[in-house]
């Protein structure tokens, strides 16, 4: 990080090695630092938009702003690059984002759709697993 520094310029591997760090610093610290996670986020959509980073970025503004917001990312992201409809970690993303918003039921499909499209069993397992955890903390179901 300190070399690419010294070049003046912010490219996709810094961003991604600092958003890591953030993530690091969690450990030692037991806080994220949502903040900074979203400012990184943001650039990297910026110099480099792949699915991963506009998925990554709308998990983060779940976070900040609240999943609303970041539903709504996901929607207009559906909107303009419908490959991502077959994109796992954007299922799960939203998922996670409309049981945020209490959207049970909507929460469920997107589940659904996440654990379908895994193509390893250790994330489906995973997948599942927090499924079932949902669904046990909702009283079984609904």
């Amino acid at each position: 990080m300190r070399a690419a520094h010294g070049l003046g310029r912010v490219g996709r591997f810094q961003l991604e090695a600092a958003i890591q760090s953030v993530h690091t610093d969690r450990a030692r610290t037991g806080v994220t630092d949502w903040a900074a996670l979203q400012t990184l986020h943001t650039a990297l959509v910026t110099v480099s938009p792949t699915l991963g980073a506009e998925v990554a970025l709308a998990a983060v503004v779940g976070e900040t702003i609240g999943p609303g917001e970041a539903l709504t990312l996901l929607d207009t992201l559906a909107s303009t690059q419908p490959t991502v409809l077959a994109f796992q970690p954007y299922w799960a993303t939203r998922a996670h984002l409309l049981a945020q918003a209490g959207r049970v039921v909507d929460a469920r499909d997107a589940r659904e759709r996440a654990i379908a499209l895994a193509r390893d069993e250790r994330v489906r397992a995973a997948l599942a697993r927090r499924a079932a955890a949902f669904d046990a903390a909702r009283g079984g179901g609904g």
